[in-house]
């Protein structure tokens, strides 16, 4: 399982139009994904920095979206996102949540 962190800042008193865009274009835009699994985001309505963690059933996946879905949701949270997000993917090496453990072969759907 593969992992795409995205530490976003966002624009001054935009917290609750982050969170409803996320909740009504982004989610939906990720569920017809190939590949994806989950989808968690932290923030606090004080704060400017936003965590967005998705979860990937194999590297090429979450490859192929950044290649393309990505840009779609760049496109819906343009008006909260101050500066240019920061990526970066990762295996996922230990997760109780989704049953994952290192060295552990994810199976894949054919």
């Amino acid at each position: 399982m593969f992992a795409r962190k995205i530490s976003m800042h966002l624009k001054p008193n935009t917290f609750a139009e982050f969170t409803r865009t996320l909740e009504q274009n982004v989610v939906p835009l990720l569920l017809k994904q190939r590949g994806f699994k989950d989808e968690i985001s932290f923030g606090s309505a004080g704060s400017p920095d936003v965590l967005a963690i998705s979860f990937w059933d194999t590297k090429q996946n979450a490859e192929a979206y950044d290649g393309n879905g990505y840009k779609d949701v760049l496109k819906m949270l343009g008006n909260v996102l101050e500066g240019t997000p920061k990526v970066s993917t990762t295996e996922v090496l230990q997760s109780t949540f989704h049953n994952v453990h290192a060295n552990t072969p994810v199976p894949v759907a054919v």
